[in-house]
């Protein structure tokens, strides 16, 4: 028997997404590794794999949900209890990667998303198979090999099959910092590119940063060192605009992309400008739709028409609450990947035409 053979593989899941851990074992044909992850009386998390993996490709389909925490010790956990089980190798498929929003130092913070990797290749963990991570650069926080799979392809036909008359639309995009996707995704369709310039609340990318040191003393001792009169000048604050149009929606299809939806307000917000401005159709396309709080809600009274996300978060509640949140299957993607890795084929088709914008 070869040694890259399917029964080689082993597929474990977490409680995050079984659902799609069930997908993804279906398509590659395999059976689903047999494993138990709960709960003790004392909130510990318990792992018990019940069949031999030794010499094993393991495969742990986990995501993040909004129970990120125990999301993140079951995946350390499993993957640990499969390093001391001798297995082969852990492979990680973790569609949308907690904590990625806070790649960014924050005041007297820290870089979470650079802990977690730490963790994560500590624990056993020798590839990660990820989808859209919030900022490319996270890659380089793992000490493993790292594969951004992305979700575009899915939603550009999703684009061309299932919104009439697309060509009367125009890409928007609901901040200057997403622009870049916004014009990826008018390239492929061939479309115009609209962006909203401010914004009713503060964005992630503008909060203030920095340590707030109270001034220094200034030393009785004159020194050879020249001092500044003014001081060290300060940062003027930023002052944003009303919000904003910049770029024609009058009598087109609206379609705003980001690739996550978690607080819907802004989005909210922005489709109200974007009807005020003439859009009689608006569409949100994301990759991960995390749909936190009262999200369907906000969404079911909004001027939003519809809203699709992929299948990376489970989200089977908020559909039931919102008839507008469609959901597109990407495990063929993930599917896919695993294939490729475990028979040690190219990943390029997978990256096929992936720009540094994507």
């Amino acid at each position: 028997m070869e040694s890259n053979s399917t029964s080689d593989i082993v597929i474990l899941s977490g409680n995050s997404h079984p659902e799609l851990a069930d997908l993804i074992a279906d398509r590659l044909g395999v059976r689903k590794g047999g494993c138990s992850v709960y709960h003790k009386t004392n909130r510990e998390t318990m792992v018990e794999i019940a069949d031999s993996i030794r010499g094993k490709n393991i495969y742990i389909v986990q995501t993040g949900t909004k129970d990120v925490n125990n999301n993140i010790m079951e995946l350390l956990i499993m993957a640990y209890a499969c390093k001391t089980s001798s297995a082969r190798s852990i492979v990680g498929v973790i569609p949308y990667l907690p904590y990625s929003k806070q790649c960014k130092m924050r005041k007297r913070g820290c870089i979470v998303t650079k802990l977690l990797a730490q963790m994560m290749c500590k624990s056993g963990l020798t590839h990660i198979i990820t989808m859209d991570l919030h900022q490319k650069e996270i890659q380089g926080f793992y000490d493993c090999p790292v594969d951004n799979l992305r979700a575009s392809p899915f939603l550009l036909q999703y684009i061309q099959e299932s919104i009439p008359d697309y060509r009367n639309s125009v890409i928007v995009a609901r901040n200057p910092g997403s622009a870049k996707k916004a014009t990826s995704y008018a390239e492929r369709l061939r479309l115009g590119i609209a962006v909203i310039h401010g914004e009713q609340k503060e964005a992630e990318s503008d909060e203030v940063d920095g340590r707030y040191s109270p001034p220094c003393i200034p030393s009785v001792d004159r020194s050879r060192t020249m001092d500044v009169s003014v001081g060290v000048p300060v940062h003027p604050a930023k002052e944003k605009p009303p919000i904003n149009v910049v770029g024609d929606v009058g009598g087109r299809i609206a379609i705003m992309v980001d690739d996550m939806i978690d607080d819907v307000q802004s989005f909210v917000a922005a489709a109200e400008v974007l009807k005020e401005c003439g859009a009689y159709k608006i569409y949100v396309l994301a990759t991960h739709g995390l749909l936190s709080s009262d999200a369907p809600r906000l969404i079911e009274d909004s001027p939003i028409d519809e809203v699709v996300v992929t299948n990376t978060v489970p989200h089977e509640l908020q559909k039931m609450q919102c008839n507008k949140i469609k959901t597109i299957d990407i495990s063929v993607l993930l599917s896919e990947a695993i294939r490729r890795i475990h028979n040690k084929e190219s990943m390029s088709y997978l990256f096929k035409n992936v720009t540094l914008e994507d």
